[in-house]
C-alpha cells in the first residue's frame, strides 16, 4: 500500500493509545489489606493524574494516557471487590489463610491466600484463583492435594493452616 492512503495522524493517535488492562472473569475478592491498597493505588493515581492536569499542555499525552488506562482499572476493580471477612479459624483453606504444605521432597513452602490484584508472589501472597490457590481453597492440615502446574502435576501436603504467618 502506498504512504499516501495512510492517514499519520490516525496511525499516529492509534500508537499512542495504551493497550487496555484485562479485567478477569473471576468474582473480585479481596481481604481487608488488599481493598486498602486499591484505595491507595486509586488515590496515587488521581494524585499523578492532577499533576498531568496542571502542567496543561507541557503535560506528557502519553503519561496522562497510562494514568487513565490504570485508574479506570483499578476504580472498576474498587467498585466490584467483595472483601471476604477476616480469617479466624483454621479448620480449612480460605481466602486470608497462611499455608505451610510440602512438595514431594519435602520441601516446605509458606504462602497465603489473597486477591488476584494482591498477589505478589515474591512475598509468598497467591492468587486464590490460581492454580496453587484452587488446589490449596478449601484443604485441611494433612490433606493431600492435586496442584495442576504447567510444568506437571505434583501432590502436595498441607502441613499447617494459620492466621498469621509463621516466623
Amino acid at each position: 500500500m502506498s504512504r499516501a492512503f495512510v492517514n499519520e495522524d490516525h496511525a499516529a493517535a492509534q500508537a499512542s493509545a495504551p493497550v487496555q488492562r484485562p479485567i478477569s472473569d473471576q468474582p473480585n475478592y479481596v481481604t481487608e489489606s488488599g481493598q486498602a491498597q486499591l484505595h491507595a493505588r486509586v488515590a496515587e493515581l488521581n494524585a499523578l493524574r492532577s499533576e498531568q492536569v496542571a502542567l496543561g499542555e507541557r503535560g506528557d499525552k502519553q503519561a496522562m494516557a497510562d494514568l487513565e488506562r490504570d485508574l479506570g482499572y483499578f476504580q472498576q476493580r474498587l467498585a466490584s471487590a467483595r472483601v471476604v471477612p477476616p480469617v479466624t479459624a483454621t479448620e480449612k483453606v480460605q481466602i486470608g489463610s497462611w499455608v505451610i504444605f510440602a512438595d514431594e521432597n519435602n520441601d516446605h513452602t509458606q504462602v497465603c491466600l489473597v486477591g488476584e490484584d494482591q498477589a505478589d508472589v515474591a512475598v509468598g501472597l497467591i492468587n486464590w484463583a490460581s492454580p496453587l490457590g484452587k488446589a490449596l481453597l478449601g484443604a485441611r492440615e494433612g490433606d493431600e492435594v492435586k496442584w495442576s502446574r504447567p510444568a506437571g502435576d505434583a501432590v502436595i501436603e498441607i502441613v499447617r493452616i494459620s492466621v498469621t504467618p509463621s516466623a
